[in-house]
């Protein structure tokens, strides 16, 4: 119990950036490639079909949103994609830039879990069609939406979890924007397992 616990904060946060590519989408754009990234990317967000997995999103994306490898983490996949929860009413993608066969794209997040968040995401050209291939970090991080959405996470978890979800939250607050970046897209657990230990003392 002890284990899921500390790890839950975690898996949330993962849950939760995971819904920066899958809310409404808006943005515009000229044509050409920067349109087609642009299109893959609020494909990602928008639907809840679950050819997305492999259509608009990479092997190497779907390993990392998951935890998983292989035909596992499509399977993940192919699952979360009918099954979202509060996801952000729109995202708007801006300052794409491209590199033969590689992009990248900055996305802001309009409502959900991750409201006022921007991210930075990068993408592949894969036989053609650009896909979503990474989470590179934050272009714009507000830890207090970030705790929040921990605290109402935990809290709604109850028992021992809900107990320190006000703990758990101001210690998330207080990260650097380098630690979170490693909680959120390296699944870098250690600096909230020290939160949550602490809090459980």
């Amino acid at each position: 119990m002890k284990k899921s616990l500390l790890l839950l904060p975690v898996a949330l946060i993962a849950m939760a950036m995971a819904l920066t590519a899958c809310g409404g989408g808006s943005s515009s754009s000229g044509g050409g490639d920067e349109a087609a990234i642009e299109e893959a990317i609020e494909t990602s967000a928008t639907s809840s079909d679950p050819s997305k997995c492999t259509e608009v999103q990479t092997e190497a994306f779907n390993e990392a949103e998951s935890g998983k490898t292989g035909e596992a983490a499509l399977e993940a996949c192919e699952e979360e994609a009918g099954n979202e929860s509060e996801p952000a009413e729109s995202v708007s993608v801006s300052n794409i830039s491209e590199d033969g066969d590689t992009a990248t794209a900055e996305v802001a997040i309009t409502g959900g879990s991750l409201e006022g968040q921007s991210v930075e995401v990068g993408l592949t050209n894969e036989e053609g069609d650009w896909k979503l291939n990474e989470f590179a970090g934050f272009t714009k991080y507000d830890p207090a939406g970030i705790a929040s959405l921990v605290e109402e996470q935990l809290s709604e978890e109850g028992g021992a979890a809900g107990a320190i979800a006000t703990c758990v939250a101001e210690g998330i607050e207080e990260m650097s924007e380098e630690e979170a970046e490693a909680m959120v897209f390296e699944k870098d657990n250690k600096g909230v397992e020290e939160i949550a230990t602490a809090c459980s003392e």
